[in-house]
């Protein structure tokens, strides 16, 4: 009886045209969201938006909380999927961290909504929004911990550097990537790059 309740409950996509159907159904929020916020977006926007029927709305998710949690793991899903395989290029460990930031001045410029979805998110769902900045602080963690470990950047580096660095990217990407993307993005990145050497380079 109680594997019944739970498939019943599970909402995860059987097939592939399925699949398809949800993610349109995500993108359809971002924009929805993103144009409106969370409370003066509606349901009935997002199916709109994504050309369903509200029924099939309701296959995949169980409300507009429900759809908004989904969106921010997305959407933090999307930001740590363009940026790992780029950083995977980088020459070192600093380089890694410009291409982190580079590559995240790109997302964040072609999808501007991603920062009033997560600061909203700080009101709508608080476990999703710390889930967002502790997960990419983590990722950041290892990677400096690798690097430091290659000799690439200071022996001492720990999590507090990652969250540093996190909040300078952060802040960067709302001002030149949000509030006016006409710099040069790669400019923008060495500029900073030079601040995290100096600060965490084996130079320092």
């Amino acid at each position: 009886m109680a594997e019944d309740a739970a498939a019943k409950d599970d909402k995860t996509p059987r097939t592939a045209r399925g699949e398809r159907t949800r993610q349109a159904l995500l993108a359809a929020a971002a924009q929805e969201f993103g144009e409106k916020g969370f409370h003066d977006g509606s349901v009935s926007g997002i199916t709109r938006r994504a050309g369903c029927a509200l029924g099939s709305f309701y296959t995949y998710f169980d409300s507009k909380d429900d759809i908004f949690r989904a969106l921010v793991a997305d959407m933090s899903g999307q930001v740590r999927d363009y940026v790992g395989p780029r950083i995977a290029d980088a020459r070192d460990g600093i380089d890694a961290e410009r291409i982190g930031l580079l590559s995240f001045l790109e997302f964040a410029r072609e999808h501007k909504e991603i920062y009033r979805i997560i600061d909203e998110a700080e009101f709508v769902d608080q476990a999703a929004y710390r889930a967002h900045y502790e997960n990419t602080a983590s990722r950041m963690t290892t990677r400096l911990t690798k690097a430091a470990a290659r000799g690439d950047i200071r022996a001492d580096v720990e999590e507090v550097h990652a969250w540093a660095i996190m909040g300078m990217n952060v802040f960067l990407g709302l001002r030149f990537g949000v509030w006016d993307d006409s710099r040069s993005a790669d400019e923008i990145a060495a500029i900073a790059n030079a601040l995290v050497e100096r600060g965490i380079g084996t130079k320092a």
